[in-house]
């Protein structure tokens, strides 16, 4: 607190670092784990999926978390499920507290009453429970999402909440602008969270039982834009997905169009301002209409 005396503060540097083990999957988790190392935070263990197949060659690819705790030197283990083996191999790591970021699995008994579970999750709970929440948000036109810091529960994405602070959804934010910040947001409130776990339990709100929403996973035909959509509804399906899934609009000529970049024009009507044919780079549509030989 800013009215502690000078002893206070000092007593509060020196106050032991929880020990804790990181389970996350994705580059989002992975980019938290990074900011965790830089802000005295390194996990005992790093816990992530097994390498899957990935890309056109279908190659044996690490999670990024995986490949960020090696890159920071932390011990990692890759367990196909969480069964005994991998509760008995956290256990030896001896957690104050369990950090959960984007694991992508269900964690259920005997872990989820095992250890302290604080979760990074990327929403105002209780809007936004599941899978995919920063897509979710942008798709449905939201003006503002943030990060929420929660224990763990059996039901989805439905604990107590220890922390959350909004960040403002900016007209022309898309995915790659936005989830950043929220990265940023939520390695900040983790490490603030952290702190004061080594004084003890962290007090927790129950979440309301109004406003609940989900956020289903992305799937393939989530890609396709509806063309008797409006013309906002179009753009922010758009900006949901860019750039790193990418929404696409299937033509008469039965051509499927990726589509980057939109803008609404003074009319209210959607532009397409950048696209990716198929097989090709992304380019700006305008070009892509020069190829085509269609004004």
């Amino acid at each position: 607190m800013s009215g502690a005396p000078a002893a206070d503060s000092a007593s509060t540097s020196a106050r032991p670092t929880p020990r804790t083990v990181y389970l996350g999957t994705s580059w989002f988790a992975a980019d938290v784990l990074r900011r965790l190392v830089d802000a005295g935070h390194p996990p005992r263990l790093v816990v992530t999926r097994p390498d899957r197949p990935a890309g056109r060659g279908r190659k044996l690819t690490p999670p990024a978390v995986a490949e960020a705790a090696t890159e920071l030197g932390l011990p990692l283990v890759q367990p196909e499920r969480l069964d005994d083996d991998a509760v008995a191999r956290i256990a030896e790591a001896e957690p104050d507290a369990l950090i959960v970021c984007a694991y992508g699995a269900i964690i259920r008994e005997p872990l989820l009453s095992a250890h302290p579970l604080l979760n990074v999750h990327p929403s105002l709970l209780p809007r936004w429970r599941g899978a995919a929440p920063v897509e979710r948000a942008i798709m449905a036109g939201d003006a503002e999402t943030g990060v929420s810091i929660m224990e763990l529960v059996e039901e989805l994405d439905a604990g107590p909440v220890i922390a959350q602070q909004r960040e403002p959804i900016a007209v022309d934010d898309d995915y790659g602008t936005l989830a950043p910040r929220l990265v940023d947001l939520g390695a900040r409130m983790l490490v603030e969270a952290l702190d004061r776990l080594a004084d003890g339990p962290l007090p927790a709100e129950s979440q309301p039982d109004e406003g609940v929403t989900y956020a289903e996973k992305i799937v393939a035909a989530d890609r396709d834009l509806d063309p008797t959509a409006s013309a906002r509804q179009q753009h922010d399906h758009v900006r949901a997905l860019s750039p790193h899934i990418g929404a696409r609009l299937r033509l008469d000529d039965g051509t499927v169009l990726g589509v980057r970049r939109t803008r609404i024009d003074e009319d209210g009507r959607l532009r397409l301002v950048e696209v990716q044919p198929p097989g090709k780079r992304p380019m700006a549509y305008e070009d892509y209409q020069r190829g085509r030989g269609e004004r």
